[in-house]
């Protein structure tokens, strides 16, 4: 009897020591033994009309077609910053945010909160995010000093996009020159067609949904940003901007090539994410064939590619992350280690 109830006993332990915590997290040593059940993962993507939106569905579609027993659904968010709170609060394991959001957030520097985003790890760079400030043609507005007194819509309220507005135009000391509306990309696309906005902020990989739709119902104008940027110091104060140009022809009407500034789009997870979901999804995305059917899609996937994987890089990877691009023979600084 009482061998039995021994027995019994260590059953019970065993089957028990995963939810009681008895070992260190074993969901993020990338070479323990995967489990065989279906892993289902929630990836926080962005507002309809975005980027972040289009890249979110389509990562999620590929992991979960691709990478055996993980089932990936994205949910649409406000942005950039509402992706930072939801992998901390454990809402979302997998989202994409913007370099420069989630450095500042890691450093506890967002405008918006005092709260430090520690427990958010890089798994890859994705694609550049240049600002476009997208104007009517026949507006007279043709710098940025020229939106004194305009309605301009900045984005949703916990975006990047949003974010980024308020950085640049602060710094230049005029975001309280002229007005702003906290409208996400779509709505504020359909509001600039019927004439309610005098122009509209964008934070995303070109060409935009939203700025094409606009360009095709109304002769625009995109801004160039790079000019207030370089000469107010604005790269000085946040090394995570560079400089980037919207090619001419980009959009309908657009003929020549515009100079502006952009961040970065990271693809995150939460830090404590079995290190396997985050492997195989890496594996999947950057597969030869998937790498080719992501550019041909959209064009912000022009520089996704294995040598390209952690560029722009603003937080440390997971460890997941980390394996996959060590086998990749990638140089990977102090600063992005685990």
């Amino acid at each position: 009897m009482p061998r039995l109830f021994h027995a019994l006993l260590l059953l019970c332990c065993l089957g028990l020591s995963p939810i009681a915590g008895c070992s260190a997290e074993p969901g993020n040593d990338p070479a323990a033994p995967k489990a065989t059940a279906t892993q289902a993962l929630t990836f926080y993507g962005g507002p309809r009309g975005g980027t972040f939106n289009h890249f979110a569905n389509k990562i999620a579609e590929v992991i979960s077609a691709d990478a055996p027993g993980l089932n990936v659904q994205t949910k649409p968010s406000g942005g950039s910053v509402e992706n930072l709170l939801a992998l901390c609060s454990g809402k979302a394991d997998m989202a994409l945010v913007n370099a420069g959001d989630a450095f500042l957030g890691r450093t506890g520097k967002l405008r918006c909160t005092n709260k430090k985003f520690a427990d958010v790890q890089a798994i890859s760079f994705l694609y550049e995010t240049p600002a476009q400030l997208v104007v009517r043609m026949d507006s007279g507005i043709h710098t940025v000093l020229d939106l004194r007194g305009k309605t301009i819509a900045v984005g949703n309220p916990g975006s990047g996009a949003a974010l980024s507005a308020e950085r640049f135009f602060r710094h230049i000391k005029l975001w309280t020159s002229f007005n702003h509306l906290p409208t996400g990309y779509a709505e504020a696309a359909e509001d600039f067609a019927r004439g309610e906005v005098d122009g509209f902020w964008i934070l995303a990989g070109h060409p935009n949904a939203s700025v094409m739709e606009a360009a095709a119902k109304t002769p625009v104008r995109i801004l160039n940003l790079h000019e207030a940027a370089m000469v107010s110091g604005f790269y000085q104060l946040y090394p995570f901007y560079s400089r980037a140009t919207i090619p001419a022809g980009t959009y309908y009407g657009q003929t020549e090539p515009v100079a502006t500034f952009q961040d970065a789009a990271l693809w995150c997870a939460r830090s404590g994410l079995d290190g396997h979901a985050v492997y195989d999804g890496l594996k999947a995305i950057f597969s030869e064939k998937r790498l080719e059917e992501l550019q041909r899609v959209h064009g912000a996937a022009a520089d996704m590619s294995l040598l390209n994987g952690i560029r722009s890089l603003s937080i440390p990877l997971h460890p997941g992350a980390l394996r996959f691009w060590a086998e990749h023979k990638l140089d990977i600084p102090p600063i992005l280690m685990p």
